[in-house]
């Protein structure tokens, strides 16, 4: 039998573990990690040139939509992706999303964050080595685009993350870049921007409460208009945003 001081052992050392995966856990959801994230808009820049969004109210409506589609697309491949964080479910679960955003400026947003998101993982988290290691497999092939929603679940799976939170930090992050988008779009200031966020997050804690724990085969888009207004993007004479 182990003694009581191996026990008590075993127990700081496992606490031990866990408190420094959680300060992986925060980092991994700051704003300050280079994953790209504010370069896209998530057609806010489009809306707003389109004059589908004209006030702070406007932009209020079009972000809860932002966050239903979210729920509704990608919550199911972050799920799955944290609940089984190995590589051929991730390149799975890749090759599906790739198959299904049909929308080009989406998609190479998506590519272009996922991207992002595992190499500052693979360097950042190096206790993790097979953050690089799946990385590298997969670089210069046709295996794997690197879509976001995969990337960031299997990312969170793998910093110790259970299912529900990493949903919800995806669902925090969607939120968090699209009001950066909107302040520095002049649409609402910082102050306004952050009272607003704490308004709207009550509406997407119950988006994921409606959409968390789907499988991957009942995605789907609950908001086709963002998706088009996103589409136009590429079409702006001038823009400040990526997507």
């Amino acid at each position: 039998m182990e003694s009581k001081k191996e026990i008590d052992g075993a127990k700081e050392e496992t606490a031990s573990m866990s408190s420094s995966l959680q300060w992986s856990q925060w980092q991994l959801i700051d704003s300050i990690l280079p994953t790209g994230g504010f370069a896209h808009s998530f057609g806010i820049e489009a809306a707003i040139q389109s004059r589908v969004i004209l006030n702070p109210e406007d932009f209020q409506t079009y972000v809860i939509h932002v966050l239903e589609n979210t729920g509704s697309l990608l919550l199911p491949y972050v799920c799955s992706a944290a609940m089984c964080p190995d590589l051929d479910n991730w390149r799975k679960l890749d090759r599906m999303l790739d198959a299904t955003l049909t929308n080009e400026v989406s998609r190479k947003a998506s590519v272009s964050q996922g991207s992002a998101l595992m190499r500052v993982a693979a360097a950042v988290f190096t206790e993790i080595p097979s953050l690089k290691t799946m990385r590298e497999m997969s670089l210069g092939s046709d295996i794997a685009a690197f879509h976001h929603a995969p990337v960031f679940g299997i990312v969170c799976g793998l910093l110790g993350m259970d299912s529900e939170t990493s949903q919800r930090a995806y669902m925090f992050i969607t939120l968090r870049d699209a009001f950066s988008a909107a302040t520095r779009l002049n649409l609402v200031g910082p102050l306004g921007a952050a009272v607003l966020q704490h308004q709207v997050s009550i509406a997407a804690e119950t988006m994921l409460k409606r959409w968390m724990n789907r499988e991957v085969e009942d995605a789907c888009q609950t908001a086709p208009l963002l998706d088009t207004l996103q589409g136009c993007h590429g079409y702006l004479f001038s823009r400040l945003f990526s997507s």
